[in-house]
């Protein structure tokens, strides 16, 4: 096995143990991968994040075919998933969390309205992928569907997903969500919250480029 498939396994390891200390999972919930050329690491299922080393981090092909010489338990059953937004995206890891301000709210909302312009990071406003059982192909496409022009999605009555072409960009994407669903949840319980429109919203996409251009 190859060093960056041994390093892409080690921080699918500490990204779930990353997880739990930021409080977006319970036990064994949510899960991880990173993509490495065909490759794809990823979290094993059914087991706490505390006791998953790498040695214990799956490895699938593209079509979820596990990797013949590796013994490790069997991968998340959200591979699907996982497989579904490589397909389609330029993905390099992708993040699944069960944050509990990001669960709340896949159950309320059909899109996340924008509070903040935080929500350009993502895309724009962040969609709600329609409920399906978890582990299925129908799951995986709804997900696939949600994420169109967007790199997070909310799960309906289930959590989050994120993806970026890098295990932090990932990350950092699966927190500004939680961080957005939490806004919206304090918002509310202060009153009815003003909704950035989308002109305002292309203004700052608009000031951005300028300034990059300066």
């Amino acid at each position: 096995m190859n060093g960056e498939l041994e390093a892409a396994r080690h921080q699918v390891a500490e990204a779930g143990r990353r997880m739990v200390a930021d409080g977006l999972v319970l036990g064994t919930a949510g899960n991880v991968s990173v993509r490495v050329g065909e490759l794809v690491a990823i979290s094993p299922s059914s087991i706490p994040y505390h006791l998953v080393a790498a040695d214990d981090v799956c490895v699938v092909d593209l079509a979820g075919a596990p990797l013949a010489d590796l013994d490790t338990p069997p991968p998340s059953s959200e591979t699907p998933m996982h497989l579904a937004i490589y397909a389609d995206t330029g993905a390099a890891a992708v993040v699944h969390h069960h944050g509990l301000s990001s669960t709340a709210v896949s159950t309320v909302v059909d899109e996340l309205p924008p509070l903040h312009y935080y929500a350009l990071q993502l895309g724009g406003p962040t969609r709600v992928a329609k409920y399906a059982t978890f582990g299925t192909d129908e799951l995986a496409r709804s997900v696939h569907d949600a994420l169109e022009d967007r790199t997070a999605a909310l799960m309906q009555n289930h959590g989050a997903v994120a993806y970026g072409d890098n295990l932090d960009r990932a990350y950092d994407r699966a927190r500004l969500l939680e961080w957005l669903c939490a806004l919206h949840i304090q918002a509310h319980q202060l009153g009815s919250p003003r909704v950035l429109t989308a002109a305002e919203l292309a203004d700052v996409t608009r000031h951005k480029a300028e300034r990059a251009a300066r």
